[in-house]
């Protein structure tokens, strides 16, 4: 018959993934006539636990190549872009919430510039984002252990009296000689 043992171990205790989309506005030094690309790079973010809500806290550098002067030049507007997204992530029920939880977050789709645009002499662009987080934490689970345990094995030397005397016997005395 089998006893139950219950372990206490650190495991994934609530986990979900969340698509965003933001609109952003940028003004640049010139008046732009045409929009030649935007790039999304230095994704950078960290998640915590606040008031039983997981935040999201991150940056990312905007560069978005445009051309003026009816598209005889071209110039790229930078900008550092950050944010804060408040999110729920179900845990499972039968977890205990403690404050020794750490929070993973992943990027699933790294931010991209989806649409941008031109009005009133100002640019105009979405980010779309993908994050995953997962909620690491304390939880139970039940093993069984077996009631009989195997006998010790009884680990005999491999060397003993008899082996010691046919080595003796087996040695040259006049070897070095």
């Amino acid at each position: 018959m089998a006893a139950y043992k219950e372990i206490v171990t650190k495991a994934i205790i609530g986990k979900g993934k969340k698509y965003f989309k933001n609109n952003y506005t940028l003004t640049p030094e010139n008046i732009p006539s045409t929009i030649l690309g935007c790039w999304i790079i230095n994704h950078q973010y960290k998640g915590f636990k606040s008031n039983g809500k997981i935040v999201i806290e991150g940056s990312y550098d905007v560069n978005i190549w445009y051309s003026y002067d009816d598209n005889s030049k071209t110039g790229v507007v930078t900008k550092k872009l950050e944010y804060s997204e408040i999110v729920s992530v179900r845990k499972r029920t039968d977890t205990n919430s403690s404050d020794d939880t750490s929070i993973i977050v992943r990027s699933l789709k790294q931010p991209t510039c989806t649409n941008v645009d031109i009005k009133d002499n100002e640019i105009y662009f979405t980010v779309e984002k993908e994050l995953g987080i997962e909620i690491i934490g304390d939880t139970k689970m039940k093993i069984a252990v077996e009631d009989d345990e195997e006998p010790w094995e009884v680990i005999d030397d491999e060397v003993n009296e008899n082996t010691l005397k046919e080595i003796d016997e087996q040695v040259d005395e006049k070897f070095i000689d």
